[in-house]
């Protein structure tokens, strides 16, 4: 059976696109690469490329990839007794069979230094959540496949702290592990600005360019700082240019999308807008509480209580950054009192982060953003004309804080959940209040999003 399923390996891939419409891009990151370890009493064992590791196998299960594929399987090979496990290779071993992982070879480690790359800023490192995933899965289609002609530039975007730095060298490293002889280069913008001034103010252009136009995969953080000088822009203008057609990877990375960078060449913005500009999103809830327990994994912070973990990421909500600064504040002030961490320790230690007296500006917009997290609903869905339960309950309760927790009028809070009629929202504000006067448990539901939109009510 192993080799029926490798001989229509491309025919599965395709069904699961035609039938179960997974995009191309969510088939070659997460589905193309698994591998089967075995097959055994009817259950083929699939094991995800070790570089994606655990992350992997949570979003195959939690998409229900895993579900689609074994359809899809059963279909091609017309056998519906098939089963499918998918797991890290490491599960299917035992401990007599385990084998160390590869120890980072000198030349890897001499690549990573020379192309000025953070040791920690890996795919392995990166936590996936709703707000980054489409991110992360163009990143590695890039890593896997650089310099096609749909992810060249790779144009990442969005408010500083949310990753496009781990992002973007996680790519780096990517490559470099399967080849570390390629020439790999990441610079902030504002180093690239300075090094071109020094070039022209020097007469050492040549071994600028020779530097730069000779990379295979050249990666410039915070473009919008590129000074806005004509001789800087054209000499950025050329080597891109020239890594462009010579079909050399461009990974760039802005707070905001192209198009909104007031401060760069008309052509140059439509140099970067003939990639793929993908945006990053703050981190939701969950996603929030993951970066915090894998920060303290990695940073070997132990003691630290669930509560703790919460009231951080309650708290600081739009900044990875700040979250893991905010862990590190609480661990060093515990070790300099010596006192064990505690909710109260916590918030005294972060007293100048996290201000409950701070007041919070509550808009449609938050409203909206902290029902879609608690609620698990999209923002587009909340925002659609689509009315399945969930999506409508969802609505309703954006209706009934708007009116709860704002002046708008009737007609505003319509126009922030799709244009909706002044009846629809006072229907559905009148539904709300009806529900928490029946259900205990949704009211609680409610004040448990209300303390989330303002902690300090």
């Amino acid at each position: 059976m192993k080799k029926q399923i490798e001989n229509k390996w491309e025919d599965i891939l395709s069904l699961l696109e035609t039938q179960y419409d997974i995009s191309s891009i969510m088939i070659n990151t997460w589905i193309r690469s698994l591998k089967i370890y075995e097959v055994k009493d009817n259950i083929v064992y699939f094991y995800v490329d070790e570089k994606l590791g655990e992350n992997a196998v949570k979003f195959l299960h939690r998409k229900e990839f895993d579900l689609f594929l074994l359809s899809s399987i059963r279909e091609t090979l017309n056998n519906s007794d098939i089963d499918i496990v998918i797991d890290e290779k490491k599960r299917f071993i035992s401990e007599d069979d385990t084998v160390k992982a590869p120890v980072e070879s000198d030349s890897y480690k001499a690549a990573v230094s020379r192309s000025n790359l953070n040791p920690k800023y890996t795919f392995d490192t990166f936590i996936v959540g709703d707000s980054n995933r489409h991110a992360h899965a163009t990143c590695l289609a890039v890593a896997d496949l650089p310099a096609q002609d749909n992810f060249n530039p790779l144009f990442l975007y969005g408010n500083s702290g949310l990753g496009k730095t781990h992002l973007m060298q996680s790519i780096a490293h990517y490559i470099l592990q399967k080849d570390d002889k390629t020439n790999v280069l990441y610079v902030p913008s504002e180093t690239f600005t300075n090094e071109i001034i020094d070039a022209i103010k020097n007469h050492t252009t040549n071994e600028f360019r020779e530097k730069y136009r000779k990379v295979d995969v050249l990666l410039i953080d915070d473009v919008q700082f590129i000074k806005d000088k004509d001789s800087t822009q054209m000499e950025f203008f050329n080597t891109f240019n020239t890594l462009y057609n010579d079909n050399k990877q461009i990974i760039l990375s802005s707070d905001r999308p192209p198009k909104e960078i007031k401060t760069l060449d008309e052509r140059i913005i439509s140099r970067f807008e003939c990639g793929v500009p993908i945006d990053i999103h703050e981190p939701d809830y969950e996603t929030r509480m993951a970066i915090l327990k894998n920060k303290a994994e990695m940073e070997h912070l132990t003691g630290i209580p669930e509560e703790v973990f919460v009231y951080i990421a309650e708290n600081i909500t739009n900044n990875i950054r700040e979250l893991e600064g905010a862990l590190n504040k609480i661990s060093v002030y515990s070790n300099l009192m010596r006192e064990e961490v505690t909710l109260e320790t916590a918030k005294y230690s972060l007293k100048d982060i996290i201000n409950k007296d701070t007041t919070v500006a509550i808009t449609p917009d938050l409203i909206i953003k902290t029902v879609s997290e608690h609620m698990g609903i999209s923002e587009d869905d909340i925002r659609s004309k689509r009315r399945s339960q969930d999506i409508a309950t969802a609505r309703q309760i954006v209706m009934y804080l708007c009116r709860e927790l704002t002046v708008l009028a009737l007609k505003s809070i319509g126009n922030a959940v799709g244009g909706k009629d002044h009846a629809t929202v006072l229907n559905g504000v009148k539904r709300i209040e009806e529900k928490m006067v029946e259900d205990p448990s949704f009211k609680s539901t409610i004040d448990t999003i209300i303390k989330k939109i303002n902690p300090s009510s």
